[in-house]
């Protein structure tokens, strides 16, 4: 099977990125580095989530049907 990736760039403030630890946000939006928009479940980003929000860049794998398979911080 053919795993497609996007890379994003993510800068979410401090108080929108506890919403994304306390499973309060159930969908991010980004721009991809190419152009497209994409929405992926927020909770792919909590372990990323520090006191300051959530701040880096992702590549986010998926496969051939746009289901998500993994996500690596840059």
């Amino acid at each position: 099977f053919t795993m497609e990736q996007i890379i994003v760039d993510v800068l979410i403030s401090r108080e929108e990125g506890l919403r994304i630890y306390r499973g309060e946000t159930n969908a991010v939006l980004a721009k991809s580095r190419d152009g497209r928009s994409i929405k992926f479940p927020a909770n792919i980003l909590k372990k990323y989530t520090t006191q300051n929000g959530i701040d880096g860049s992702f590549a986010i794998q998926f496969d051939a049907e746009g289901k998500f398979q993994s996500i690596i911080k840059l």
